[in-house]
């Protein structure tokens, strides 16, 4: 196991350079202008130091390879300061928004804590209610429960968050006023009221999101567990004698996981990366509003900074699922 999980992780470094050297070459080939808000009568030879100033002079590889150095290396040593509190720092310059004149790092750690409040909580949500549902589901095939469920898992993969985020303020923001209609970023929880005043806040984004992700977890679900349900060592359980509950939540659930810590495993970095549409309904001051403006804008260097993060975390998650299947089941090996 630890020669495999050394090997990834190798094989990853290789992964994560020809994609992040794939992103920024598309973004030099954008036709975006990072000076493009700039007034137009600022003459040509100042427009000129500005774009010098930002650093875009150099040859596109000597840049990239600048860019690389400090993503790769000292970003992350001023983010093992800001979780440890060591000294490990490194003095120079760092990865600026062309925007805000930011380090990206900074504006990262600024602006994910907001993103799982939110989506964190939905996806979690969405795998507690999932699971259950299309465990009980699949138990109980063509029974009202699994018509239900069907129903509204159908619905909630089929309605796009565009379409239930607005529905969800018009009626209960605009008509009914029970829930704002604007996500408060700046809400401080430091007490009870303010901590129900964070609840109904998230309660409609949280809502749209774990709807989303719970229809297409419990479809998963109930169709490992109804794959499992008919195989031979079920019968075989049964007529040992065990009980109902042990067949089901510990032979068939744990061989039906599989497939499910998949589609789990490859959904968590959604929950870093922010939900961008939902975050821009609802007006949460998260990463995915945070990718939008930078796309917006030109900000190539913060673009590209998330885009390779996303990356990373795609790569990551995907090698622990890898991980999770052999522990699940123990016929996985790999020596």
């Amino acid at each position: 196991m630890f020669t495999y999980t050394l090997r990834r992780l190798l094989l990853a470094i290789p992964t994560l350079f020809f994609i992040a050297l794939v992103i920024f070459l598309l973004l030099e080939m954008s036709p975006g202008d990072p000076l493009a808000e700039q007034p137009l009568t600022i003459p040509p030879e100042v427009r000129e130091q500005m774009r010098q100033a930002l650093g875009l002079g150099g040859p596109w590889h000597e840049r990239f390879v600048k860019w690389l150095y400090l993503f790769a290396v000292v970003e992350p040593s001023h983010v093992l300061s800001w979780i440890t509190g060591w000294d490990t720092a490194l003095d120079g310059p760092r990865v600026l928004s062309w925007q805000t004149r930011s380090p990206v790092g900074d504006l990262i750690a600024q602006r994910l804590p907001q993103t799982l409040w939110v989506v964190g909580m939905a996806y979690v949500l969405g795998i507690l209610v999932a699971v259950p549902i299309g465990v009980y589901s699949a138990y109980r095939q063509y029974s009202w429960f699994d018509q239900l469920g069907s129903f509204i898992s159908m619905v909630g993969f089929s309605l796009p968050t565009f379409f239930t985020g607005p529905v969800l303020i018009l009626v209960f923001a605009v008509w009914l006023g029970w829930f704002p209609m604007i996500y408060d970023t700046t809400l401080v929880v430091d007490s009870w009221e303010n901590f129900g005043k964070q609840l109904r806040q998230m309660a409609m984004p949280v809502f749209v999101l774990t709807l989303y992700n719970a229809a297409q977890i419990s479809r998963f679900t109930r169709a490992a567990m109804l794959d499992n349900l008919g195989q031979d060592y079920v019968r075989t359980a049964r007529a040992k004698g065990l009980r109902e509950r042990v067949v089901v939540h510990v032979h068939v659930l744990r061989n039906s996981l599989i497939p499910v810590v998949t589609v789990i495993a490859l959904g968590i970095p959604t929950v870093f990366t922010g939900a961008i549409i939902t975050e821009t309904i609802f007006r949460v001051n998260g990463l995915g509003q945070l990718f939008i403006i930078a796309i917006n804008g030109s900000d190539i260097p913060l673009v590209l900074s998330l885009s390779v993060v996303f990356a990373v975390l795609i790569v990551l998650f995907n090698l622990i699922a890898d991980l999770l299947y052999a522990i699940l089941d123990p016929r996985i090996r790999y020596d």
